[in-house]
């Protein structure tokens, strides 16, 4: 009788990144990295800090490889080798690149996600040529490239020149985590995000004294190298009664819930999470047009309102409208993404065999 073997599988994912302070990439990384070993494969972290808030999110079983910086993950590669590698979004990709140079032939698969949009609002138009040109260079390091909705699958298989090997995959939902919300006021607005310039925080802080609702206060979730800023502009507006920087949540979900909307003032975003997450418990939402996966997120008057970067009174009229007491909230709208470990494992097992 003769045996047939199975085909080989992704067995061991090896993924990496910087640190544990926070970011949207990097807690995607951690839910979809859960979902791998609860499918019981391998899965390695190579990573330069593993403190960090969203260390308490780091799933049971993750194996951890600490270099002393990622430069060295080539050599990880060779020490581990993993049947794939995972690079968790577009602030990663040199290393992946850097991997694929050093290892050669010899390189497991790369899978990479995007979690920037391919063109960035604080790129000059110098960088921005360079950023397309760098972008361009993509599908020689990588074997597959995954978008987290259509329209920003499209702008990323365009820009990386990788039409026919993208796929369409979003990240892992959100799930709440037991914990202690903090002192909440009756009302309120609500930011969540990292403390960084992409987010630009300054544009909804500008927007306060200018509001119909002098009283309503701002809480924003998040933290990072820009809070210094952030708390000068605090106070030279004289705002130190109405904003408070919370620093980050584990679960921001029941707070989301509690707030009026939730808004996100960046200059460019990916596929921002924290839309679908406000959504997914009936809070409305006001963004920036930072990303096509905007449109794509409020797609409809009811759910939110979507304004241009740099146009204030646009936000301030949005936020007043939203704030009137006989608004209506949203249903609630359920989070994609519940199948997304399972799908990149297609992807991976895919890519192994061939």
């Amino acid at each position: 009788m003769s045996l047939v073997s199975k085909p080989p599988i992704a067995q061991h994912i090896l993924t990496y990144a910087e640190d544990l302070r926070g970011g949207g990439v990097e807690r995607a990384q951690l839910r979809l990295a859960r979902g791998w070993l609860a499918a019981g494969r391998r899965v390695t972290l190579a990573i330069e800090d593993i403190s960090g808030p969203l260390a308490a999110e780091l799933p049971e079983g993750l194996e951890i490889v600490t270099p002393s910086r990622l430069l060295a993950l080539p050599n990880v590669v060779r020490r581990l080798a993993p049947d794939i590698i995972f690079c968790p979004g577009n602030f990663y990709s040199g290393i992946a690149a850097w991997t694929r140079l050093r290892l050669g032939r010899t390189c497991p698969p790369i899978v990479a996600k995007m979690s920037n949009a391919p063109a960035r609002a604080d790129h000059g138009r110098l960088m921005h040529a360079a950023h397309q040109i760098w972008l361009a260079r993509h599908g020689g390091f990588l074997d597959h490239l995954v978008a987290m909705t259509l329209a920003t699958a499209d702008e990323a298989a365009l820009a990386t020149r990788m039409i026919g090997r993208t796929s369409v995959i979003p990240n892992p939902p959100a799930v709440p985590i037991p914990g202690t919300l903090p002192d909440l006021p009756a009302r309120f607005l609500l930011g969540v995000g990292r403390l960084e310039p992409q987010k630009r925080w300054d544009r909804l802080i500008a927007a306060l004294p200018r509001l119909a609702d002098q009283s309503i206060p701002l809480i924003i979730l998040g933290e990072g190298d820009e809070r210094g800023a952030i708390e000068t502009q605090i106070r030279a507006l004289g705002l130190g009664d109405r904003v408070r920087l919370l620093g980050h949540s584990s679960d921001p979900l029941p707070i989301m819930a509690r707030t009026e909307v939730v808004v996100l003032t960046s200059d460019y975003e990916g596929v921002p999470g924290v839309l679908r997450e406000a959504l997914s418990v009936g809070t409305p939402v006001i963004s920036t047009d930072s990303s096509t996966a905007v449109a794509e997120i409020i797609d409809r008057p009811e759910r939110g309102t979507i304004v241009a970067r740099d146009d204030a009174a646009a936000l301030v009229a949005a936020l007043d409208a939203w704030l009137t007491p006989s608004g209506q909230r949203p249903e609630p709208v359920p989070q994609p993404g519940a199948d997304s470990a399972d799908r990149y494992l297609a992807i991976f097992d895919r890519l192994v065999r061939c």
